[in-house]
């Protein structure tokens, strides 16, 4: 992505019969995002984010508000050279991580991506990340891997692995997942040729005045 670029983008979200929304601003490698959520699945929230990393693509900062049918519920990481604090609670078995990870968001996959340069060229990196739950917003450490496979379908395919689950997600040149297979894929931005004519048929709305 060019310097200072601003991008938004939205997936849809199978896996939680959902949809995410972020606006996505990345300077070299900083990145920040500021994202909406609504799930369905394991049960209905809605959910709120900021994203913001260093000049390493690192997070040093994620706050999230999650609310269901019968809570709220707030989580603030922070990382800087002393570690990672959760709600200001240091957290030293986050020791090794370098990166966020929010549950079920096609959004957190990006930072160690770009970092290494996944999305450009050979190769695989062993992470160690601050992995969010949803909707309880637990914070737990999860071991993942990431390995380039090669340019396919329109952007290039990185496999992801946790555990036994590995899942081959597709990037596209700025770093942002285009489809996360079992979880989700990103929407595109097409106009309606339906809501075209309806517009241009009902004479009420002359162009540029939205």
């Amino acid at each position: 992505m060019a310097v200072g670029v601003e991008r938004f983008a939205v997936w849809e979200v199978e896996e939680t019969a959902g949809f995410e929304a972020a606006w996505v601003w990345i300077d070299g490698l900083r990145v920040r995002a500021d994202g909406s959520v609504a799930g369905q699945l394991p049960e209905p929230y809605r959910l709120s984010y900021l994203l913001e990393t260093d000049d390493r693509a690192a997070t040093v900062r994620l706050e999230v508000v999650c609310t269901t049918a019968d809570a709220q519920r707030r989580v603030a990481l922070r990382r800087d050279g002393d570690g990672w604090t959760v709600d200001g609670v240091a957290r030293p078995d986050l020791a090794e991580a370098l990166d966020c990870d929010l549950a079920c968001s096609p959004m957190t996959n990006t930072m160690p991506v770009l970092r290494h340069g996944l999305h450009q060229g050979v190769g695989q990196e062993r992470f160690t990340m601050a992995f969010v739950e949803v909707p309880s917003l637990r914070v737990v450490a999860s071991a993942q891997q990431y390995t380039h496979l090669g340019a396919a379908d329109g952007g290039v395919r990185v496999r992801y692995a946790s555990g036994s689950f590995t899942s081959d997600l597709l990037f596209d040149s700025d770093g942002l997942v285009l489809e996360y297979p079992m979880l989700g894929r990103r929407v595109p931005a097409t106009e309606s040729v339906t809501g075209r004519e309806r517009s241009a048929g009902a004479g009420s709305v002359r162009p540029g005045s939205l």
